[in-house]
């Protein structure tokens, strides 16, 4: 394309990106409106990311990227990953516009990386540093210009009938009928550590149907199909049932740098800073959200 020097700022305008290609600044429009170049319209300006307008013009010197699938440069606006009951509520009372997909941080880790969605929330424990998300995120999202922004601590343990005596830990769930997650998901994933952690042999347990969201786990026990499910604690409050705490976990959001500048997800972060959301984290219980926003990884 050129030997121009990039400017060693973090965005580019359409006059600086016509001068870097040799173009007119009319053909940058034209490249922006048609999504050929990766842009943002922050503050109802143009601007073009660097990294992701390097790694355009370093794929169009190779002649493509080596046969793996490209990243759409427009992402649909939705919402991926693991359910979690406080963001699905912010993001329908602020009014973001944003669609949602739930079906467990594995999925929406992949679904992210193919392009899918804008954001994806996570809760993945990684077993061998006993941290969250970031080893999955580092080892899956390089290179895809995201960063993963921290959303709540959620306290997690066991949902039980208040109807049945309840289980101290994992180690007295022997018998019990249990509420499955999909597998993949984050909560799956813990639950099957932790279970071999506490020598709970899962063939002794009686599984219900899976279910794919917090509230339908929590629901299925409410309704008495299940004894227990290993759900958060704002789930059931919410669903009258008790609980037993086990530990608490981080769930963050793993977003796409160009999207966060965008009006969506602004205005969904905005809300999420407010009183009515801390309000209502305060009201559900079981969320400590002090780090909310907080970047925990950087692409």
């Amino acid at each position: 394309m050129t030997d121009t020097a990039f400017p060693d700022h973090e965005f580019l305008t359409v006059k600086e990106l016509a001068d870097l290609l040799r173009l007119k600044e009319r053909k940058v429009y034209d490249l922006a409106a048609s999504g050929a170049v990766p842009c943002s319209r922050a503050t109802g300006k143009l601007l073009f990311p660097a990294d992701e307008i390097r790694a355009w013009i370093a794929r169009a010197k190779s002649g493509g990227d080596g046969g793996a699938a490209p990243v759409p440069m427009n992402r649909p606006p939705i919402i991926l990953g693991s359910h979690d009951p406080l963001l699905d509520w912010a993001i329908r009372q602020s009014r973001c516009g944003l669609a949602t997909f739930h079906d467990g941080s594995r999925d929406g880790l992949d679904r992210f990386r193919r392009g899918e969605g804008i954001a994806a929330g996570l809760h993945i424990h990684d077993a061998a540093s006993d941290s969250w998300n970031v080893p999955a995120v580092s080892a899956t999202a390089a290179g895809l210009n995201a960063v993963l922004v921290r959303f709540a601590t959620r306290r997690r343990g066991l949902v039980v009938r208040t109807d049945r005596p309840a289980p101290s830990g994992l180690g007295d769930l022997s018998g019990r009928r249990i509420v499955p997650r999909q597998p993949g998901s984050g909560t799956d994933t813990l639950f099957r550590h932790l279970a071999a952690r506490d020598r709970l042999d899962l063939s002794a347990l009686d599984m219900a149907e899976i279910a794919r969201t917090e509230d339908e786990a929590v629901e299925t026990v409410r309704r008495g199909e299940a004894d227990a499910a290993f759900g958060l604690e704002a789930v059931a409050i919410s669903y009258g049932l008790d609980f037993v705490p086990i530990l608490d976990e981080e769930f963050a959001l793993l977003i796409d740098r160009k999207a966060w500048f965008e009006p969506p997800m602004q205005t969904l972060m905005t809300f999420c800073d407010s009183q009515a959301f801390r309000d209502r984290a305060e009201a559900y219980g079981g969320y400590e959200i002090d780090a909310l926003g907080s970047v925990a990884w950087n692409a």
